[in-house]
Parts: structure tokens; sequence; C-alpha cells
């Protein structure tokens, strides 16, 4: 009866609105907060498999029923929800390293919240927790077992999500345990004003790199250059469009004199091409993600890296970030440390409103994101 009595103490003003400053990073976003009145819970289904990019269309917002948490559960009020672009391979029907979505199934991603009702050992009302797979929805439950708590002491609880939670954790582990950074080589990243591109770029200047950064916008390429010190950073759009694969190979020729030691890819297609002719003996590739060939509807045709792989006597290595899930632990306190140091920075953009999900999701296929993108409820 506390954890029910301490859910109504909790919601019993209704809507509150609050307006506030925060400061994520070197980014500062004016926030709104709704706080929902008990019993109101809103869901977001998989109305439709998106055929090439995705539309809000494919995407229903729709009442539910307050979810009750059973022996080992806890009910959370959702905070933060985390977009991805992995998400876009689970709206589509195939085989792949995680299931796909059904039609008429609620999506689920990472998200961070508050716990308004334990009965699950280790967690109590108040908790902030955050899980990798949590319902888009205002309230969820969820098993103790698979969910973390978040210190709030130890940086903003958003970054749980971020720098500190899987983006964080995949550039940290692609890099170090794939990529093998040595002082003085030189890393190209793709995707590099990303979640995941933004800490690759850090940890590799950590590591004595010398850093070329490739990003959509000039607002992105000055913040690498500016902010995260990047030794040269390479814009791929133009005024109308995408450059040249010839185009953006000379430049990164030009950028990166010595050839490409690392080679961290983000995003595949003409960039991936561009940057594969240029590979350095011993190079090593970590392939993190293909963003560009997500909304493709056939199979995308482009170089064959093979000739290259086989001349430089270079690797090629995919990797899902589950895999090192016994060392997560190691991977946020070493990053925790260098945030307290202020060896590694971090932004976020968030979008405001429970509703507004799908947007900040499509968003992503569209370049909207400077670091991660999370949606605040």
């Amino acid at each position: 009866m506390a954890d029910i009595e301490s859910r109504v103490r909790c919601q019993l003003f209704l809507i509150a609105l609050r307006l506030c400053d925060v400061t994520r990073g070197h980014a500062t976003f004016r926030r709104q907060t709704i706080y929902y009145p008990i019993m109101q819970n809103k869901e977001i289904r998989l109305a439709s498999r998106p055929a090439g990019m995705p539309t809000v269309d494919n995407f229903q917002i729709q009442d539910a029923t307050m979810p009750q948490p059973q022996e080992g559960e806890v009910l959370v009020r959702t905070q933060y929800i985390s977009v991805d672009p992995y998400l876009r391979g689970r709206m589509r029907e195939g085989k792949s390293y995680i299931a796909p979505f059904e039609v008429g199934q609620v999506i689920q991603s990472g998200a961070v919240g508050e716990v308004m009702e334990s009965k699950a050992p280790n967690f109590q009302t108040g908790d902030i927790v955050v899980g990798g797979a949590l319902s888009w929805s205002l309230y969820a439950t969820a098993k103790g077992t698979s969910l973390q708590k978040v210190n709030p002491n130890l940086a903003p609880v958003s970054t749980a999500l971020g720098v500190l939670g899987m983006p964080g954790l995949t550039g940290y582990f692609g890099l170090l345990d794939i990529g093998h950074p040595r002082a003085g080589e030189t890393v190209v990243v793709s995707g590099a004003a990303g979640a995941v591109g933004m800490v690759v770029c850090q940890i590799a200047k950590i590591k004595g790199c010398r850093v070329v950064a490739i990003a959509g916008g000039q607002d992105k390429t000055t913040y690498l250059l500016n902010e995260l010190g990047v030794d040269a950073a390479i814009n791929y759009k133009t005024a109308n469009g995408y450059k040249k694969v010839n185009d953006l190979r000379q430049e990164l020729g030009a950028a990166c004199p010595k050839g490409v030691d690392i080679y961290f890819d983000n995003v595949g297609g003409d960039i991936s091409d561009a940057v594969m002719t240029l590979i350095a003996p011993g190079a090593r590739i970590p392939i993190c993600g293909q963003i560009s060939v997500y909304n493709l509807e056939k199979p995308d045709v482009g170089l064959r890296p093979q000739p290259y792989l086989l001349v430089s006597s270079a690797s090629m290595k995919g990797f899902i970030i589950t895999q090192y899930m016994s060392e997560f632990g190691k991977g946020i306190a070493e990053m925790a440390q260098w945030l307290t140091e202020g060896k590694l920075k971090f932004t976020e953009t968030v979008v405001e409103g429970f509703e507004n999900t799908p947007r900040a999701f499509i968003g992503l296929f569209k370049g909207e994101n400077l670091g991660k993108q999370i949606v605040k409820i």
C-alpha cells in the first residue's frame, strides 16, 4: 500500500507545467515538462511497415490502460525515450540480429524513468532506472532484472541513453576492441556528429590519434572542429544534395595524406566507398551501422571492398553492442571518469512531447540531430 499511496501523492498535481533552462554538454535547451495525471496512459504502436523513409502514418498513438506490475516487476513513469537508427531494421520483416516488431505491436527502445511502484527486489519508489527495451508509453512495467539504476549525481539522467548508455558503449568498445587505436594513427569517423560518432572522435583523441570527422552540414562540422577538437572535418552535403564519391575521395585524401588507419563506419554507402580506397596497410574497420541504406527498398550496390582489404592486409568487422554486455560496467566507469575530468563532452538534441516520438525517430534519417536524439516526456 505504501507504494500505491506514494504514487497517488506524486500524481495529484494533475497537469503541472514547468519551464527551465537545462544545459547539456555545450548545448542549452528550453524544456517544457508535462506531468500527466494518474491512470492516464498512452502508447505508440507500429501501424504499418514503412516502405522507404518512415512517415508518421506508420505509427499509431492511442490511449492505453495503466499497467499493473506483477511479482518481480516495477511500474515506471517514462521520462526520456531514446530513438535510434537500428529501430528501422526492426520495422521490416526478415532475419536480423533482433526480432522485428509486429504490426500493431508497441514499439520498444531504451528509456529512462522513475519507479512508481515496485514488486521487485532492489528497487523502490523514486528510483531512476534505465532499460534497453521499455515500451513507447507514458507508463510501462518491466522486470527488475531488465533494469539498471541510474545515479543522478554522476551525470544528468538522460546520459544513460547517450554518452553513458548504449551509444557511448558502442563507440567505446567498437573503437577500442576492434579498432585498437595507437597514438599518431589517423582515424576517420563517419556519422561523426551523431551520438556514437561523437564518442568515437573523442576517445580517438584521448588515445592520441589524428581524427578526421565526416558529417552532414556546416553547423555540425564547425561543432566537431571547435568543440570536440577533431583535426579535420568534412561536410558530405552540398547546397543541393550530396557530394559525389570522387569529390569526397579528394577531400579525404587531402585530410589523410598517410592513409586511413582506422575507419569507424556508421553510415555505409558512398561515404564508405570513398574511405575504403584510402585505407592504409593494416587498417582496421569496425562496422557499427549503415544508416545510409536502412530506408532503401532494394539492395545497395556499390564498391566491393575485398580488393582494398586484401592489398592492405586490412580487417573489417561488424559488431553488436550486446556482445560486450559483461564489460559494460568497465566501459561506463572509464567514460564517467573522462566525463568528470572534462575529456569527454556530450550534446543532446531534445524533442519535447511524447506525441512527437515518431517525428524524432524520422528526424534521425534527415540529419536533424546533433549528438544524441532523445524525447523528453
